[in-house]
Parts: C-alpha cells; sequence; structure tokens
C-alpha cells in the first residue's frame, strides 16, 4: 500500500490561493469545536492544492498519458506530466540532482519542507503514489450549505475572533472520505483555518464560501518510471533517473 503524501498543483483559475487541502482523520459532532485539523500536504509540492495516496484514478496507461478523459469521455486538462513532474522533483531533491526543468504547463514554486511532517526518504519512493488536482468552475455562493459533499471542493473566508481575515480549503474528495456532512466540514475547515472561539450557526452564516470542481490524476512510482523510460527511448535517451532534461 503506497504511503500517503501530499504534493500541490496551481488552480485552473487564478482566483484561489488557499492552504492544502488534505486533512488527518479525526472525529467531529455536528458543532464541532474541536482541534485544529491539519493538512496532509508534504515535502516535494508543485504549489497548492494536490493528495497523495493509495490513489483510486490511475492513468492506467501512463505511457500515453498526456492527458485522460474524464466522465462522459470529456477530455481533461490535468494530465500524467503533471504527476511525472512532482516525482521529478521529489527524485532529483533525495538523490542530490538539480531541479527538473520548468514544465510545459503553468507551474508556481513549489516548495520541499513542511514541519508537519518527516522529511521524505528514499527507500519511501517505491511505495509512494502521486495525485494532482487541478481546480476548476470556481462559483462564489450565497449560502454556507449550497455545495455537495463529494462534488464540490470549497474554500471558505472569515473573520477571526482577532479581526483578521482567514481562508481554508478541501478539495471535493475531503468530505466524503472523512464521512461528514456540511456542517462537520464546515467545522474543520474553520478549525484549519485557525478559528478556535466556539462555532455558532450565526457564525457560518458569514463565511464567505466558494465551491469548485477538480480534475484528478493519479500515479504509482512503478507507473512515472515506466512514463520516463517510454519517453526517453522514443528519444534516443537512455541515460537513467532524472529524465528531467525532458522539460524545455
Amino acid at each position: 500500500m503506497g504511503r500517503k503524501r501530499g504534493f500541490a498543483e496551481a488552480p485552473a483559475d487564478s482566483k484561489m490561493a488557499a492552504g492544502c487541502c488534505g486533512v488527518k482523520k479525526q472525529k467531529l459532532s455536528s458543532c464541532s469545536s474541536s482541534s485544529t485539523s491539519s493538512s496532509s500536504s508534504s515535502s516535494a509540492n508543485a504549489n497548492a492544492a494536490t493528495t497523495a495516496n493509495t490513489g483510486d484514478n490511475h492513468c492506467k496507461e501512463a505511457g500515453r498519458a498526456n492527458g485522460c478523459l474524464g466522465p462522459g469521455g470529456r477530455s481533461m486538462v490535468v494530465n500524467a506530466e503533471m504527476c511525472c513532474f512532482c516525482f521529478d522533483v521529489l527524485y532529483c531533491h533525495l538523490y542530490g540532482y538539480q531541479p527538473p526543468r520548468s514544465p510545459r504547463f503553468t507551474n508556481d514554486p513549489y516548495a520541499l519542507k513542511d514541519s508537519r511532517f518527516p522529511p521524505m526518504t528514499r527507500e519511501e519512493l517505491p511505495r509512494l503514489f502521486c495525485s494532482v488536482s487541478l481546480l476548476t468552475n470556481f462559483e462564489d455562493v450565497g449560502d454556507y450549505l449550497d455545495w455537495e459533499v463529494g462534488v464540490h471542493g470549497i474554500r471558505i473566508e472569515f473573520i477571526n475572533e482577532k479581526g483578521s481575515k482567514r481562508t481554508a480549503t478541501y478539495l471535493p474528495e475531503v468530505a466524503k472520505e472523512q464521512g461528514w456532512d456540511h456542517i462537520q466540514t464546515i467545522d474543520s475547515l474553520l478549525r484549519k483555518g485557525g478559528y478556535k472561539a466556539p462555532i455558532s450557526n450565526d457564525f457560518r452564516k458569514t463565511i464567505k464560501l466558494t465551491r469548485y470542481h477538480s480534475e484528478k490524476m493519479t500515479l504509482s512510482y512503478s507507473e512515472y518510471l515506466a512514463h520516463r523510460q517510454h519517453h526517453h527511448y522514443q528519444n534516443g535517451i537512455a541515460h537513467p533517473l532524472p529524465p528531467y532534461n525532458h522539460y524545455s
């Protein structure tokens, strides 16, 4: 079973730039004011909202995947190269190579340190899965309950007890994976965003909520290797990893 780690990919719309979107398992009541939920974002990321896990949406034919088909045969923007770039960054970091060249897709600066998690090791690489979630279709809504669990990701903006504006976000899969309803998800996001006071229904109504969709791609480390080897042989390159010369 792959080790759960997090990476990050920029949203397709520039409107959103909130924190990571994963979460550690926690228990919540319907009006919870339990401790802050921490994110599952980790060492090697490529900026903003990607979760690595055992992966239920692998692109099985990674060697051909510059893109995949979504529900109803719709062409997806997210593609295997985004996952491969995350693995490239991590591989180069762990083995002391120069960072990979800039990819052919839009990518903001990535981080390689997260104080909430122990550093990744070389030994973990073969067990890793990398998922990239590309965020799309952002909609501001007037009601904090106007979103669907398992369909929408949500970003909230609120004023904390000190009068400061704070934001927090969860990807579409988070609430469903945790078994949360709307109220539990909102309360967890408030705690994640640093809100420490008791949470009342009146306060929830002051939240500004944006809902969005995401496209998700997952690759295992073995699929990553196969993808890279296929590319190298296609271009007459026989040197071993890291394959960062792929980028121009």
